[in-house]
């Protein structure tokens, strides 16, 4: 790790996958390692399984976080919990690396104070995503969540549910169109940082549009960034 100092200045630090440069990615461990430093927000990545619960995993099966491959939507909650993840080493050893449910993450982010910022993975159905709000009200916690999704349909979807809530359109390039597509739907950006220029950043800016990035772990590019004036920045390791 580079010992480039990043001063935020107006820029707020996004724990992707909870601090998963330091603890194993969407744990238990990691968001609670988050929890306890100055990020502003822990974003994890949410699949439902076959029996309508709703874990945090990135990919669609288990096999690169738990070397036992499982496809998380065909199996049960029970089956997927049974699974004893690997640590940021590779080796396994350590019981609590567990897939966690939508409801511990949500805990943890309550518990420290920390912006949720949730990724819908793949295509969600109008009914899990108004399950997903109703977990999160449950816990009192809809006011500090920001939803997040490659999948538009889904930011569509959450619009019409949630007609106030702060939604980040995820992106890996930044097309000709994607600044109407943003304001017609009322979203934010989150984008892949090597897509983003000054200008871009500005124009964004402009149009009252929030602009996150991720992933960036260097600390100089951070620096360049927050020079450009982007709202947040998703990192494993910066903070």
């Amino acid at each position: 790790m580079d010992t480039i100092k990043v001063k935020h200045e107006g820029t707020l630090m996004v724990a992707h996958r909870g601090l998963s440069g330091l603890e194993k990615e969407n744990t238990c461990a990691a968001f609670v390692a988050a929890g306890n430093r100055s990020h502003f927000g822990i974003e994890t990545d949410i699949h439902p399984t076959i029996d309508g619960r709703f874990v945090c995993i990135h990919d669609n099966n288990t096999q690169r976080v738990g070397i036992d491959n499982l496809e998380v939507e065909t199996s049960t909650f029970d089956t997927v919990r049974s699974v004893v993840l690997t640590d940021t080493d590779g080796a396994k050893g350590r019981v609590d690396l567990r897939i966690p449910t939508l409801e511990e993450y949500i805990r943890i982010c309550k518990k420290y104070g920390k912006v949720s910022v949730l990724e819908i993975k793949g295509v969600f159905t109008r009914e899990n995503l108004e399950k997903v709000i109703d977990i999160i009200k449950a816990e009192e916690y809809l006011a500090s969540v920001v939803f997040i999704a490659f999948n538009i349909e889904n930011l569509i979807i959450l619009r019409e549910l949630l007609p106030d809530q702060p939604l980040q359109y995820l992106i890996s390039e930044f097309p000709d169109d994607l600044i109407d597509t943003l304001l017609k739907y009322r979203l934010d950006l989150d984008i892949y940082y090597p897509a983003l220029t000054e200008e871009r950043v500005r124009a964004l800016h402009e149009r009252g549009i929030k602009v996150n990035c991720w992933t960036v772990n260097q600390p100089e590019t951070a620096c360049e960034l927050i020079s450009w004036g982007v709202d947040f920045i998703t990192s494993n390791i910066l903070e």
